[in-house]
């Protein structure tokens, strides 16, 4: 039997999350989650092509980034670096991330915001290698100067910044705060590139948070105070009379 306090604290938690997942499983089942069975499909199909001797080459070129290569062409890669599997990971591990974690944020954000998240968290651990990398090993927050021949590919750093803003989206702070927790572990424990991209990724997805936060403090505040939006805008300023 489930102590009752246990009970409580998991309503709280999980609760509303649990229920908007359930629901639109239940009544839409996987219908719900067109894009996220589409970037399983597209992992999937990476990994079997970059394990060919003919494949191997074509993925790099359009979804393999490094920190030694030109900005320009790692922008451009980064979007598709989010569905090729490390080579030196199993993929199944990717697989289940993508579907569990994009799954559960295609339903309670929709399609659009899931990927914006994604890439937003994405290209912060992208860019964090090429300064970590020019702040050397000697600093806190480098990284050495060989971890510009890294591949960067993987979807964790989405997956960590998507489970964050979820949970605070939701209410599950205890559960945003061990995401964190563990993260900042992996790097203490395990002090390379990888971890240190989470990180960056999970600092970029507070810095969403804390914009959004602020607008609507700002918002609130300016309801108290009376004063309505003028029509076609989002400023709470009161219009100005002459």
């Amino acid at each position: 039997m489930i102590p009752a306090p246990v009970r409580a604290f998991a309503r709280r938690e999980w609760g509303p999350l649990f229920g908007t997942v359930r629901t639109a499983l239940v009544t839409r089942k996987w219908r719900a989650i067109p894009m996220t069975l589409a970037a399983v499909c597209l992992t999937s199909v990476f990994q079997i092509v970059q394990n060919q001797d003919w494949g191997y080459q074509p993925v790099q070129d359009i979804g393999s980034v490094r920190a030694e290569d030109p900005l320009v062409l790692a922008l451009l890669r980064t979007p598709l670096s989010l569905f090729v599997p490390a080579l030196d990971l199993p993929v199944w591990g990717a697989l289940a991330q993508i579907l569990l974690v994009f799954g559960i944020a295609e339903i309670c954000l929709g399609k659009a915001r899931t990927l914006l998240l994604a890439y937003v968290a994405t290209l912060a651990g992208t860019l964090y290698a090429r300064v970590g990398i020019a702040l050397g090993p000697d600093s806190p927050l480098g990284l050495p100067a060989t971890d510009a021949q890294v591949v960067d590919t993987g979807p964790s750093a989405a997956v960590v910044g998507l489970a964050v803003y979820v949970c605070w989206r939701y209410g599950a702070r205890w559960t945003g705060t061990l995401v964190v927790v563990a993260m900042v572990v992996e790097v203490l424990i395990k002090n390379n590139l990888a971890g240190k991209e989470h990180l960056a990724a999970i600092a970029a997805v507070l810095l969403v948070i804390g914009v959004q936060e602020w607008r609507r403090k700002r918002r609130k505040r300016g309801q108290r105070e009376g004063v309505e939006p003028r029509p076609g805008t989002r400023s709470w300023k009161p219009p100005i009379r002459s």
